[in-house]
Formats: structure tokens, sequence, C-alpha cells
């Protein structure tokens, strides 16, 4: 755990923000900070931002609780308890929440009257195992990742035998689920290119872990599988793309240096680096003009204003 007495640096520009190459440097805003909103949980994971209620929720996995932090007050507050062992969110276009649950083994949406209704449970009559991350594509289709760790212990989820590989799915529109993706250890975080040309995808237990990246056909098939990042010592996560199009990545492995947000461009190459006291799971872009990223990190919520803008999702 990090010590409760973590302080940003002093120094302007923050020495935790650093240029690995020059391209990096004209996102990184000298005068900004990392900042740590709040602490205590036990694995923060899957933050997703509501612009139109100045919030921000996160998901705690282990704790089987989701939180909320409001911009305008700072104050931290249960959202949703018990959440399901939720793990990634997004908003759909529709700005609903979409939630990827261990508990239920499923992805749910949360309704404008607040009912949460399953979205996908099962494929082809079987069970999925945990889905992990998701996300929504301009045409409305969801996109999911679902490998098994929700249900290998009792700690995030419940322990229970897989009937399904570790695949990526679709929904459509009509809720018909696909499989867009198969042969992957383990699928962890996806996101698509600015242009939704390419998704790309954490493949988390492959040696060393890698970033895939896919051409999109026809908005629903996916072709071309190569690797754009092979990760060394690190341990990509959730990320998330930035208009230009770079990948901004959770990262660590309990080492300094490594435990952060790396940040590649898409080519493929580490251009920058925000280095965090403990190792990060998940990102998203959020504030007024979506420049502030939100860093989902072990037992704690960051976050560093940048000179850049998330992809907007809805």
């Amino acid at each position: 755990m990090t010590s409760p007495d973590w302080q940003p640096s002093p120094r302007y520009p923050d020495p935790a923000v650093v240029v690995v190459d020059e391209s990096f440097a004209r996102y990184r805003l000298p005068p900004a900070k990392i900042e740590r909103l709040a602490t205590g949980c036990r694995w923060a994971e899957g933050p997703v931002w509501f612009g139109d209620a100045r919030c921000l929720v996160w998901s705690d996995i282990p704790n089987n609780r989701m939180l909320r932090w409001d911009e305008a007050s700072g104050a931290v507050s249960e959202f949703r308890n018990p959440s399901g062992y939720a793990n990634g969110n997004t908003r759909d276009r529709q700005g609903r929440l979409v939630t990827c649950e261990h508990g239920g083994r499923r992805v749910s949406r949360t309704e404008y009257d607040g009912r949460v209704v399953t979205l996908v449970d099962s494929f082809e009559k079987r069970k999925l195992n945990s889905p992990n991350d998701v996300v929504c594509k301009s045409d409305g289709s969801i996109w999911f990742t679902d490998p098994s760790f929700g249900i290998l212990g009792w700690y995030e989820g419940g322990k229970a035998d897989s009937e399904l590989p570790t695949n990526v799915y679709r929904v459509d529109v009509s809720g018909a689920i696909s499989l867009a993706a198969e042969g992957i250890n383990q699928p962890n975080g996806l996101a698509f290119s600015p242009d939704e040309k390419i998704l790309y995808i954490v493949e988390s237990r492959s040696v060393p872990r890698k970033i895939l990246a896919y051409d999109v056909v026809g908005g629903a098939k996916l072709a071309n599988r190569r690797v754009l990042i092979e990760a060394g010592p690190g341990t990509p996560d959730g990320f998330r793309v930035d208009v230009d199009g770079n990948l901004w990545c959770g990262w660590g492995i309990g080492e300094e240096g490594l435990d952060g947000v790396h940040v590649f461009n898409p080519a493929g190459k580490r251009i920058g680096r925000i280095d965090l006291p403990e190792r990060c799971a998940n990102v998203c872009f959020g504030g007024l003009h979506r420049n502030r990223l939100f860093m989902a990190a072990s037992t704690s919520l960051y976050a560093l204003y940048v000179n850049t803008q998330g992809v907007p999702y809805f």
C-alpha cells in the first residue's frame, strides 16, 4: 500500500511526468502536478467520467463497491454497494453506465431510472468468465474482454470453472452477441483508435505481455492481428486513447519507474511516463475539456492535467 502521507512534488514541472521521447513534451503541462484524489481502496479499477454530473465513478473490486468522486467539492462517496464485483466501466452512446461485473459474470447497464439490467451474461448458452473491460463504438455496439481473473478465487468474485475460452466479444444494438477475437491469453484492457479503424487489446498473460492491434473490418469484424507493443518487464492493464491516437496505458509491476502510466504513440513507441507510487490498473480522460487524466492505481485515485484530450466516447 502506498504511504498515506504521499504528497505531490513541490517542483514545477512535476519530475514524475517523464519525457521519454521529445515528442511527448507537447503533452506535458509544466504547471500541472499529479494529485491524489482518494485512497483506501483494495484494488481500484474502471474509472469513467460523467461530465453532466461533474463526477468520476470507479470500481474497488475486492470491496465489492463502486465509488464516486465529486469534482466541485472533492467529496468521495459510495456510488454502489454491492457492485457485483464491478471492474471496467464506460458509457454508451446514450450516456448510460455500462459495467463489467465479475460477480454476475455479466455486462450490465444502468438505466436512467437507476435500474441495473443485464446486457449479456452468456455466449452460445455457456456462461461468460468474468467480463473485465468494455468500450462502446460510435455505432452503439459494445465490445468487451472476458478473461477468467474474477472466477479464479474468492477475492474479486466467486470461484468457478470456465465454460468458455478467454475471448473478446461484440454486442450489437439489438443485444446480439458475437465473437470478435479468440486465441488471446487472458484479454484485458481494450480501446479503439480515434477513427475506430483499429482495436487495441492487452494480452495480459503472454510472456512478455503484449498490446495487440486489429483492423476493424466493416465496423464489426476484426482482422490482421499484430503485436503493437511488447511490454518487456512491464504489465499493461487498461488504457485509453487521446485524439492524436496515443495510448495512455495503466502500467506496473511493483517497481519504481514501472508503476504508473506509460504513453505510446500510434506506432507503438514509448514516448512518455507518469510515475506513481503504486501500480496503475486503468485510466480515463475527463474534466471540462477532457484533458484531465484520471488514474485508478491500486489503493488510490490520481489525476493529472495534460495537453491533449481523450477521444469522446459518447
